[in-house]
C-alpha cells in the first residue's frame, strides 16, 4: 500500500501537463527518495547533498518508476551503473552526467534566496509555453512507446519477489536488510564496493557485494 501511494505520488508529478515542476533538494536522498526527484522536468539541489541512486544493498529492485525517470535522465548505461554499483554520488558529478541541472548553494539563506531567483526566472521565461508544449508531446510520445503503468507494474512485480525471500542471487534479503537498518545494527565489516583499496568494477560487482556479517 505504501508503496503504490508513493507511486501515485510520482505518478502525478509526472503527468502534470500544465506547470513546469522543480525538485529543489536540500538535504540527502537514497533510493526511492532519490529516484521520485527525477519526475520532476528540473532537478536542483544544492552543493553539498549526497545521492545513494539505488535499492540493491536494502535488496530491493526499486519502484518510484525510477525505470523510466533513471534512464530518460542519465541514459541506459549510466542507469544501469548507478543501480548495479550502488556507490554515492556527489553533485559535481551528478550533473555532469544529467542527474540534475542546477548546483545551489550550501548556505541555507543563500540557497533559498537563489531558489526563489531561479524559480520565478523559470515561471516568467518567455519561452515558458514553448517548454509547456514541448512537455505535452515528449510525455505523449513516451506513453506511445511504453506507457507508464507498464512501468509500473514492472518493478512492483519484481518488488512482490523481494518481499518472498531472498533476491539478486540470494546475497540480500530485504527483511534482514530492514531490521538491521531500523535497528542500527552496525555490519562487522565494510562492504567491499566501498572499500577504497579494491578497485571497483561493474564486471565485478556480484563478487564484491558479499553479504556482510552482522
Amino acid at each position: 500500500r505504501n508503496i503504490n501511494a508513493i507511486d501515485d505520488v510520482v505518478l502525478a508529478i509526472l503527468t502534470t501537463d500544465s506547470k513546469l515542476t522543480v525538485s529543489a533538494v536540500w538535504g540527502g536522498a537514497g533510493a526511492g527518495g532519490a529516484m521520485l526527484l527525477l519526475a520532476a522536468d528540473r532537478v536542483w539541489a544544492r552543493e553539498g547533498v549526497v545521492f545513494n541512486p539505488h535499492y540493491k544493498t536494502m535488496g530491493l529492485y526499486g519502484s518510484e518508476y525510477w525505470t523510466y525517470s533513471l534512464p530518460k535522465r542519465v541514459g541506459p548505461v549510466k542507469a544501469l551503473e548507478l543501480t548495479e554499483t550502488p556507490l554515492p554520488l556527489g553533485m559535481k558529478k551528478a550533473k555532469a552526467i544529467g542527474y540534475i541541472d542546477e548546483i545551489l548553494p550550501d548556505e541555507y539563506e543563500e540557497f533559498r534566496e537563489v531558489l526563489q531567483q531561479k524559480a520565478e526566472a523559470l515561471a516568467r521565461d518567455p519561452e515558458f509555453e514553448r517548454l509547456l508544449e514541448e512537455k505535452r508531446v515528449q510525455r505523449q510520445r513516451d506513453e506511445s512507446a511504453k506507457p507508464l503503468a507498464a512501468y509500473r507494474a514492472g518493478e512492483l512485480q519484481h518488488m512482490k519477489m523481494n518481499f518472498a525471500g531472498k533476491f539478486y542471487g540470494g546475497e540480500v534479503n530485504y527483511h534482514e536488510a530492514r531490521y538491521n537498518f531500523v535497528h542500527k545494527i552496525r555490519p562487522k565489516e565494510t562492504a567491499a564496493y566501498l572499500a577504497k583499496h579494491m578497485r571497483l568494477d561493474s564486471d565485478r560487482f556480484s563478487e564484491l557485494r558479499q553479504p556482510l556479517a552482522y
